[in-house]
C-alpha cells in the first residue's frame, strides 16, 4: 500500500482565512496549491525548500514558494506555504502562508489595487511608493 500523509493544522481557522485570501487575490497560486501541491505532498513527495530538521522528534520543516506576480513579491514578499512533516506519524502540519500581513488584511476587508498590485489599508502610501519606485527602476 502506498504511504499517505494526513494534513493537520497549527491553527486551522487562521490558516483557512489566509487560504481564502490566496484564492481571492491570487487564483493561480490557489489552483496550484489545491490541485497540484497538496496531492503531491500528501503522497509523500515533499515540495519546496527544506529549512529545518529535528532528528530527535523526527520532523522536517519546509517552505514552498507559490506562484506570485513579480511586482507583488517585491512589494509584499514571496508567497510561501510553511509546513512541517512528522515522519514517524505520517502527519503533515500546515503551519502558515506568508506574507501574513497582507493576507490577514485581505481576509478582513476588501483590498484595493494600484497598478495591478494589492495595497494594504494600513499603509497604502508606503505600498504605492514601493510600486512607483519599482516601476521607475524598470524604465
Amino acid at each position: 500500500m502506498e504511504k499517505s500523509y494526513i494534513f493537520e493544522y497549527l491553527d486551522e481557522n487562521d490558516f483557512r482565512k489566509k487560504e481564502r485570501s490566496v484564492r481571492k487575490y491570487n487564483m493561480l497560486a490557489y489552483k496550484k496549491l489545491t490541485f497540484e501541491y497538496y496531492p503531491t505532498i500528501r503522497k509523500g513527495t515533499f515540495l519546496g525548500e527544506k529549512v529545518g530538521e529535528d532528528k530527535k522528534n523526527k520532523t522536517e520543516s519546509y517552505e514552498l514558494k507559490l506562484p506570485t506576480d513579480a511586482l507583488f513579491a517585491k512589494v509584499h514578499g514571496e508567497m510561501r506555504l510553511h509546513y512541517t512533516v512528522y515522519l514517524d506519524k505520517n502527519v503533515i502540519l500546515l503551519t502558515n502562508i506568508t506574507p501574513e500581513g497582507i493576507l490577514d488584511e485581505g481576509h478582513r476587508a476588501e483590498l484595493s489595487t494600484y497598478k495591478g498590485v494589492m495595497i494594504s489599508k494600513s499603509n497604502p502610501e508606503k505600498d504605492m511608493f514601493k510600486i512607483n519606485l519599482l516601476n521607475m527602476l524598470q524604465k
